[in-house]
């Protein structure tokens, strides 16, 4: 086999219809557009969703729903994760090291899900009630 001889299975590859070349060719005259209007027309057609004038569906419909934009600057960090931590003080530079939490977070806060195992210092980086409670619990401590 060389590559100048493939070519595509026969009749898997149609002939192209040849639009207005005459009636005996089966698409003379108006070449399959019907007769006149906008899609009859050379380029006369119309962008997605219009609806010839009357007010679009993506209009009409209720808009629903909130997408907080400082979501991509907020972060959370399980208890679990923090043994991924190789640092005396953690604070949102480690954890951006160590791929806990996106390059682009601004703000970090751990939360209560998994188990901490050794005492961890904490900077800069909020916690909730639960987790907090854990931290202490084991030996660790937050600065601020």
């Amino acid at each position: 086999m060389q590559l100048n001889t493939l070519k595509p299975a026969p009749g898997s590859r149609k002939t192209r219809l040849r639009v207005g070349r005459g009636a005996s060719a089966g698409q003379g005259k108006t070449s399959g557009r019907g007769v006149k209007g906008q899609r009859a027309r050379k380029g006369g057609y119309h962008k997605v969703g219009f609806e010839g004038g009357q007010m679009p569906l993506q209009r009409r419909l209720p808009k629903v729903g909130f997408r907080s934009k400082i979501k991509v600057t907020r972060a959370e960090v399980r208890l679990s994760e923090l043994a991924k931590v190789d640092a005396a003080v953690i604070d949102l530079d480690a954890l951006k090291k160590a791929g806990v939490v996106p390059v682009f977070a601004e703000q970090a806060k751990l939360i209560l899900s998994g188990e901490v195992s050794k005492a961890v210092t904490l900077k800069g980086i909020g916690a909730t009630q639960g987790a907090r409670a854990a931290i202490e619990a084991a030996g660790g401590k937050f600065q601020d």
